[in-house]
Order: C-alpha cells, then sequence, then structure tokens
C-alpha cells in the first residue's frame, strides 16, 4: 500500500526541511504511549537506518522503521490549519480508535 502525502503537507514538509538546511525526509513512526496506546511520532531524517523503507510522494521521502510500518501502512499524511492551530493529521485505515484528543490511536 505505501504511505501518501497531500499537497497541503507536502508543501509543509518541504517548507521545513528548506528552513531546517539539511535533511533526506521525514520520518514517520509510532511509540507506545497516550490513551489508546500508540502515538504518532513525525521526525527529521538525516540518514537512513538499516530497517528503513522509504516512501516518496509528492516531492517528499517518508521513511518508515520497520516495526512502525506494520501500524501505518496505507496511511495518508495531510496538514491542516484551522484558526490559529495548525498541524499535520494522519489519516490512517489501521487505527480501529483514537483518544478523544486525537494525539494517541488503537489497532
Amino acid at each position: 500500500m505505501g504511505i501518501s502525502v497531500s499537497d497541503a503537507a507536502a508543501k509543509r514538509a518541504r517548507d521545513f526541511l528548506v528552513n531546517r538546511g539539511s535533511g533526506i525526509g521525514l520520518r514517520l513512526g509510532v511509540k507506545t504511549t497516550g490513551c489508546s496506546g500508540l502515538a504518532y511520532v513525525l521526525e527529521f531524517v538525516d540518514e537512513l537506518n538499516e530497517d528503513d523503507t522509504v516512501f516518496e510522494d509528492n516531492g517528499v521521502k517518508i521513511i518508515i522503521d520497520g516495526k512502525s510500518l506494520v501500524y501505518l501502512d496505507g496511511t495518508q499524511l495531510d496538514f491542516a490549519k484551522e484558526g490559529l492551530n495548525e498541524g499535520f493529521q494522519f489519516v490512517n485505515p489501521n487505527a480501529n480508535g483514537e483518544c478523544g484528543c486525537g494525539e494517541s490511536f488503537n489497532v
């Protein structure tokens, strides 16, 4: 299935990478935390790890480690600005539910 990146998310990610001045892409992963069990992690990547899978969509490289891929395969990375709030959003077909604040999910 892979990972897809919306136009808005791709623009924001490219802007972040240009402003940072380095990096090959963004790492999308999961960590155990939150009220629902898993939370998304998004960070810059300067070099690949051995178990990384690289997806490229809309001119942005998304890097996912092997253990996170099972939870994230098929996810779309989006970016939304609503009033004073803005941020990346995750449309994950593997998620069975989210906590009330949307910061964590379960499968």
